[in-house]
C-alpha cells in the first residue's frame, strides 16, 4: 500500500505535558508522558532497561486541569542543605533548585511498631530509635531553615512507643514551634492511662490513623481487630480534652465505600476536628494493586459527595495552593449541632486563591487580610482544632456567617477535611516534588521532601546508614562494659 492511500489517525489520547519521573522497578529517573484520555489523567513512561509503565493519576481530568490557577508563588526557605549536582530528585536536602519552604515537618523517631500493618509506606519494623539529642540537633535545624517554623509531626515507625517522645514533644515546643502533633495509631493511647495523662499534660495534635468502621477493613489494612481499640482510644483522647484528627488510607475495593461514613462520624465525636484521606502510597508495604485502577483524589472527593445524602458538593473541596494544587484539596465547615456550612458556601475561594487569571485583588478593603486567611487554610501547615486555624476561619467567613463564639470556642466547631494523594514510582512527578512543603528531618541536617523520600531510596539510604551506626553504638558500649567488668 503506498502513503497515499494510508489514513492519518488521531492518537486516543491528549499529551498535556512532558516531565521527570522514576522507573518503579530500578528507580532510575526517566522522561514521563502525563496524557489525557477519557477525561481520565494517566503517567506514561518508559525505562530504557525495564520498558513501558502506565499508571492513573486522576480519574477526572478536568478537576486536574483546572487545579493550575490554584498554583501560589513558593515561599523560598532561609537556607539549604545541599548542592544542586544530579539535579531533582537526587539532590533533595532541600537544594537550591527547591520552589517552595517547608510547611509540615516530620522527625520519624523510630522504626519499630507495635503493629505489623500489611499497608504501612514506612515499611515499620527492626532499625533505628533516635536520641533525644539528635531530635533536639533536628529541631534547631528546622528552626534555622525556617525562622519561625509551622509544623512539626512526630511519626515512625509507631512514634508513642518511644520512651523519650515526651520530651521531644516539649522539646518542639521550648523552640516555638506553633503546632506539635503525634501520628499515632493509638493503640498505647487506647491502653496506658500514665502515657494519655502525659500527653493530655503537653496537649499535641493527635494525627489519629483511622481507616474506616467496618472490623474487615481494618483486618485486611492494618492485619488485626483493631475498630474497638480505635473507638476507645478515640473516647479516652476526648475525655482528655484533646484534638484529634482522623487519618485514613484508602484502597481500591478495601475502603473508598467508607469515606462518607467517615466524615460522618467524624463530625459527631467529640475528640475529632477534621479528617484527611489519603489513597494508598505503594510504597514500603502495601497489598497487591493494578496502577491503571489505583484510588486518585477524585475518586475520594465523589465518594464523599455521593454517600453523604446531598451534604456536599463537589464545589465544597479545593485545591491546595501552597504545594503542587493536584497534591491535595481541602474543606472547612462550620459545624453548630447539625448544621453543616462549607465554607465555600460562604465566600467565593476562587476569587482569592485564583493566582493565573485573577492576579490583582477582589475590591472589598479587607480583601488582603480575607486572602492571606484563605492562605493559611488552605496550606499544608493548617492543623484542625486550633486557635490559629478557628482566627484563620473566622477572618475569611466573618463577612458571610454571623459568628456568636470567640476563637477559643470557635474551634470547636471548625471542621477541615482534607485529601493528600502522596506520589509512589508509578506517579512520581518531578513537577509536584519541587513544590513539596511536607518534608522529613533526617539527623544529618537535611529536610527531604515526603514522596522523595519514600519513592526515591532515601528511607532506604537513612535507615540502613543510622540501624548501622546503632549497631556499631552498642557493640562499642558492650566492649566498654566488659573491659570495665574486667
Amino acid at each position: 500500500m503506498t502513503s497515499a492511500n494510508r489514513i492519518k489517525q488521531d492518537a486516543d489520547y491528549i499529551f498535556h505535558e512532558l516531565t521527570r519521573s522514576i522507573c518503579p522497578e530500578c528507580k532510575a529517573v526517566i522522561d514521563a508522558q502525563v496524557i489525557i484520555r477519557d477525561n481520565k489523567v494517566y503517567m506514561r513512561k518508559r525505562c530504557p532497561e525495564h520498558g513501558w509503565f502506565e499508571a492513573i493519576i486522576s480519574s477526572d481530568a478536568e478537576m486536574y486541569v483546572g487545579s493550575i490557577r490554584f498554583n501560589k508563588p513558593g515561599t523560598i526557605p532561609l537556607d539549604f542543605s545541599t548542592e544542586v549536582v544530579q539535579g531533582c530528585p537526587l539532590d533533595c536536602g532541600l537544594c537550591p533548585e527547591h520552589k517552595q519552604h517547608i510547611c509540615l515537618a516530620l522527625i520519624e523517631v523510630n522504626t519499630a511498631c507495635n503493629l505489623d500493618c500489611p499497608v504501612c509506606f514506612a515499611d515499620a519494623g527492626a532499625g533505628y530509635s533516635l536520641t533525644l539529642e539528635q531530635v533536639e540537633f533536628m529541631l534547631d535545624r528546622f528552626v534555622e531553615i525556617e525562622g519561625d517554623p509551622e509544623v512539626i509531626q512526630f511519626s515512625g515507625g509507631e512514634p508513642t512507643i518511644h520512651p523519650q517522645l515526651p520530651e521531644m514533644i516539649q522539646a518542639a515546643k521550648d523552640r516555638g514551634i506553633r503546632q506539635v502533633m503525634i501520628n499515632t495509631n493509638g493503640v498505647r493511647l487506647a491502653r496506658d492511662d500514665r502515657f494519655l495523662a502525659q500527653m493530655a499534660a503537653l496537649d499535641p495534635v493527635v494525627y489519629f490513623q483511622f481507616d474506616g468502621l467496618r472490623e474487615e477493613t481494618y483486618l485486611t489494612i492494618r492485619g488485626a481487630p483493631l475498630l474497638d481499640t480505635k473507638m476507645r482510644a478515640l473516647d479516652r483522647l476526648a475525655e482528655a480534652g484533646m484534638t484529634a484528627v482522623l487519618v485514613a488510607a484508602i484502597e481500591r475495593d478495601v475502603n473508598t465505600d467508607e469515606v462518607g461514613d467517615i466524615v460522618e462520624f467524624g463530625l459527631k465525636h467529640p475528640a475529632v476536628r477534621g479528617v484527611v484521606f489519603q489513597p494508598v502510597t505503594h510504597v514500603g508495604r502495601h497489598i497487591e494493586f493494578d496502577p491503571m485502577t489505583r484510588v486518585t483524589i477524585p475518586d475520594i472527593i465523589h465518594g464523599i459527595v455521593d454517600q453523604t445524602d446531598g451534604r456536599f458538593v463537589l464545589e465544597d473541596f479545593v485545591p491546595v495552593p501552597c504545594c503542587f494544587p493536584t497534591c491535595q484539596v481541602n474543606s472547612y465547615l462550620f459545624v453548630d449541632g447539625d448544621t453543616v456550612t462549607p465554607l465555600p458556601r460562604l465566600l467565593d475561594i476562587d476569587q482569592y486563591l485564583d493566582y493565573i487569571t485573577n492576579r490583582a485583588l477582589p475590591e472589598p478593603p479587607n480583601a488582603a487580610d480575607i486572602q492571606t486567611a484563605l492562605e493559611g487554610l488552605w496550606s499544608a501547615s493548617a492543623v484542625a482544632g486550633t486557635e490559629q486555624t478557628a482566627g484563620q476561619f473566622e477572618c475569611a467567613c466573618g463577612p458571610g456567617l454571623d459568628l456568636p463564639y470567640e476563637v477559643n470556642h470557635l474551634k470547636e466547631h471548625v471542621f477541615q477535611i482534607a485529601i493528600k494523594d502522596f506520589l509512589d514510582a508509578w506517579t512520581f512527578n518531578v513537577k509536584q516534588v519541587m513544590k513539596c512543603c511536607v518534608g522529613i528531618l533526617t539527623p544529618d541536617g537535611r529536610a527531604i521532601p515526603f514522596c522523595s523520600y519514600n519513592s526515591v531510596g532515601y528511607r532506604e539510604e537513612i535507615r540502613e546508614q543510622l540501624t548501622l551506626e546503632q549497631g556499631r553504638q552498642k557493640i562499642q558500649a558492650i566492649s566498654r562494659d566488659r573491659e570495665d567488668q574486667a
